[in-house]
């Protein structure tokens, strides 16, 4: 196996930014659309000023949908 150079290293790591840059901006208008922290299954905690929401149904269902995405893209191109 011939060791990546680093021209291919930083390649790759620029599509993995940008698709990290991407997934979590396609969240983010998904949370802004759907009002995120209102679904079922989402856990709030206020003390004071500060707020935490735990959207834990929410985040077992992209895990899914993203499980789904990902085993039909590997079996449309044969790995």
């Amino acid at each position: 196996m011939i060791p990546p150079t680093l021209e291919t290293l930083g390649r790759w790591l620029l599509i993995l930014g940008i698709t990290i840059t991407l997934i979590g901006g396609i969240i983010w208008l998904i949370a802004r659309i759907t009002g995120w922290e209102k679904f079922p299954g989402t856990l709030r905690f206020q003390s004071g000023g500060l707020t935490c929401i735990f959207p834990i149904l929410g985040s077992i269902l992209i895990s899914i949908l993203l499980t789904v995405i990902l085993n039909l893209l590997a079996r449309f191109l044969n790995r």
